[in-house]
């Protein structure tokens, strides 16, 4: 894996998938001033997609989320992972 390459496309897609900024970013969870600011979620990759970054068949990075390795949440049978807990696990790989 190149990982210059596989690191420009995690920056990439973490960019994509960040929520638009609605102004919010320095109001309180537990009671914003601003009844429009909701919190911001970012969207959870698949498996099939977070392996395509990584440049891994999605049946190694299952494994590695399984024995925790890697950060992700299982829904079922189905495991999906964040692009930004990602680039921090190649990050982490290069140190």
């Amino acid at each position: 894996m190149n990982s210059r390459s596989g690191n420009q496309n995690l920056a990439q897609l973490a960019q994509l998938r960040k929520p638009a900024s609605n102004g919010c970013e320095n109001e309180s969870r537990s009671q914003p001033s601003n009844p429009s600011c909701q919190s911001n979620f970012e969207p959870l990759l698949d498996s099939a997609e977070a392996a395509a970054l990584l440049k891994v068949h999605p049946n190694t990075l299952k494994k590695l989320a399984r024995n925790g390795e890697v950060s992700a949440i299982q829904i079922g049978k189905l495991w999906r992972f964040r692009a930004s807990a990602l680039n921090d696990w190649v990050k982490s790989r290069m140190s």
